[in-house]
């Protein structure tokens, strides 16, 4: 007999026969559910912006502040390092206190760091505020994902996942453009792309904090307020909910770390480093380098929405192996070309592959995730696999240092990034494939009856008072949420 975790690579026809068709649901979406969605999008790409910023400034670092391309990737890694941080402090406060104020503030503290970052002079300057943007983004993604996703119908929220990881790409994109056409023309530099991103996220905060605060929360809070019950007492629930959580799916946590942890080093090895490699170890000029970037983003935004359409009739891990395996496939067209034409399809199709197995991963994660902790929980995966990856950049950088090629058509010896990249994507979308395959899956959860994470049995999955009464207990049992291929006898 197949192990459970191949079997249940497709979604059963049970779990798909109360389905709508996607269009006549996507017709049910309200004007503040779209609104939320573009909010929680809008979110996720200032963020990318505001991290690419260095990525793509990397070169014109090391003038500014004579170090070499090691030491200014250091702050990409002190960034990712402390993501982790961010994640847990604002996913605590948005599980406990709403999605609405934390993200807005969040955002607001993204700006203020961006901005102090065109301000710095020094290199450790530079440094120290990077870290401290680190905290800032590390709560952006769970509470973006968290304010996009868990007002939508179920049967939407794969394309909406595919369409919301990839503000990613478009905010990767937006910052490539700025620095193509903004940073070459003003005397502010590199100064211009983080004072530009950072005016990005002040309008995004503004924007969430002229919409509403998520239902899921504001039916929380009638319920409370119909028991009495108190701030002291909300807080007091939380506490306790939450070690019942710990204590209920710890193996499941660990999994997510695992899981991000690939998908991170599959993303920040794809990406961080790229426009470095084209112009050290290809000889591209930085112009060249940008364009290319961007056709890549191009491909990286079309493949997480079609993965995340694909998603919703084939399954969630089925797609990811899918696209991971195109990874594989496309890596040679990735690194072995010289020409711009060769090397910018390769990072077209290598994006498509990356970013489209990323666009699964927001409904997944929600998915799989105990529903009560929706914000904290993926958001802590997430960054504490980022925080794992967090030394991608570096490694990259000292292979770089240690393996050497010359540059078509000369004798000039240069970093072989292409071979440092090529190894090191290859392993990691072999790591991907084989953690995907034996995790778990909770395909069309309707984690949107759970009860939250202020009321008693939120932590062990039980659904809300108000699904219980209507007799409605087939979508949210614990059973349901806890996935099937990773079990803990309580």
């Amino acid at each position: 007999m197949a192990p459970r975790f191949l079997t249940t690579l497709i979604p059963r026809r049970e779990q798909r026969k109360d389905e709508r068709p996607l269009l006549e649901a996507m017709a049910t979406i309200t004007w503040t559910q779209w609104a939320l969605l573009m909010s929680g999008w809008l979110a996720w790409t200032c963020d990318a912006v505001d991290f690419f910023s260095v990525s793509l400034s990397v070169t014109r670092l090391t003038v500014q502040f004579h170090r070499p391309t090691h030491d200014i990737t250091t702050a990409i890694t002190l960034t990712l390092l402390l993501r982790s941080a961010g994640a847990v402090i604002f996913g605590i406060i948005s599980d406990r206190f709403g999605r609405k104020w934390p993200l807005v503030i969040n955002l607001f503290l993204v700006a203020i760091l961006e901005l102090g970052s065109g301000f710095v002079q020094t290199y450790e300057q530079f440094l120290g505020v990077r870290s401290l943007f680190g905290i800032g983004m590390g709560g952006i993604w769970g509470l973006a994902a968290a304010t996009g996703l868990e007002n939508l119908p179920v049967e939407t929220r794969g394309l909406a996942s595919g369409f919301l990881q990839q503000g990613y790409a478009v905010g990767y994109l937006i910052a490539a453009v700025i620095n193509l056409y903004l940073v070459p023309e003003v005397s502010q530099s590199w100064r211009a792309l983080f004072w530009t991103a950072s005016g990005m996220s002040a309008f995004a905060g503004i924007l969430r904090m002229v919409l509403p605060e998520s239902e899921i929360f504001l039916r929380a809070k009638a319920v409370r307020a119909a028991k009495g019950a108190t701030s002291k007492n909300a807080t007091k629930i939380f506490v306790h909910e939450t070690k019942e959580m710990l204590k209920k799916h710890w193996l499941l946590c660990i999994y997510a770390v695992l899981l991000m942890t690939g998908f991170n080093f599959l993303s920040h090895g794809s990406q961080d480093l790229y426009p470095t490699y084209l112009q050290s170890s290809k000889g591209f000029t930085a112009h060249n380098a940008t364009v290319a970037t961007i056709i890549g983003n191009c491909g990286a935004i079309a493949g997480g929405v079609i993965a995340g359409f694909v998603s919703q009739y084939i399954g969630r891990r089925l797609t990811i192996i899918i696209f991971v395996l195109l990874i594989a496939v496309f890596i040679p067209l990735w690194i072995l070309p010289s020409s711009f034409g060769a090397l910018a399809a390769g990072a077209f199709c290598i994006q498509f592959g990356v970013q489209g197995a990323w666009g699964v991963i927001p409904i997944q994660l929600a998915e799989i995730s105990p529903p009560a902790f929706r914000a904290t929980f993926p958001g802590v995966a997430y960054q504490l696999g980022n925080m794992v990856s967090s030394a991608s950049a570096q490694i990259e950088a000292t292979g770089g240092d240690n393996l050497k090629t010359t540059l078509a058509g000369t004798n000039e010896v240069v970093p072989d990034y292409a071979k440092v990249q090529g190894i090191l994507i290859g392993v990691v979308a072999a790591f991907v494939l084989f953690i995907t395959i034996i995790g778990p899956e909770n395909y069309g959860s309707h984690f949107e009856k759970a009860k939250t994470a202020i009321e008693e049995g939120g932590g062990r999955d039980e659904m809300a008072e108000d699904f219980q009464e209507r007799g409605d207990t087939s979508e949210t049992s614990s059973s349901n949420v806890r996935p099937g291929s990773i079990r803990v006898e309580d």
